[in-house]
């Protein structure tokens, strides 16, 4: 088990940011874990009918199987980290803190 399987886990049994949590994150992912952490308890992530989003500083980014469309998942990662809009898709499942809209994010994407 690695350092990022062992804090999914203790997520999902927690249910809950606890310390230890926190740090295991922090640990395995440094600032990108900080700034996942910081977008979920900001309810930053938004799951539309088609699409999850993260709000991010300066544009919302679509989170779509683990991958994000942010410059950073694109240019920058190896295939075995994550962004930190992914990371925070993942942290706000495992706590139960996604913010749910019954609609299209495409229909309300069309009007930003």
């Amino acid at each position: 088990m690695t350092e990022v399987d062992d804090w999914r886990a203790a997520l999902a049994e927690a249910g809950e940011l606890r310390p230890a949590i926190v740090t295991a994150i922090l640990s395995a992912h440094g600032d990108r874990g900080g700034r996942a952490i910081d977008a979920v308890a900001e309810q930053r992530v938004k799951r539309y009918r088609d699409f999850t989003v993260v709000v991010g500083y300066e544009s919302e980014y679509v989170i779509e199987d683990g991958g994000c469309t942010c410059k950073d998942s694109q240019y920058n990662l190896d295939a075995d980290e994550q962004c930190w809009h992914a990371l925070a898709v993942e942290i706000a499942e495992r706590i139960d803190a996604v913010d749910h809209h019954d609609m299209w994010y495409s229909d309300v994407h069309d009007f930003m």
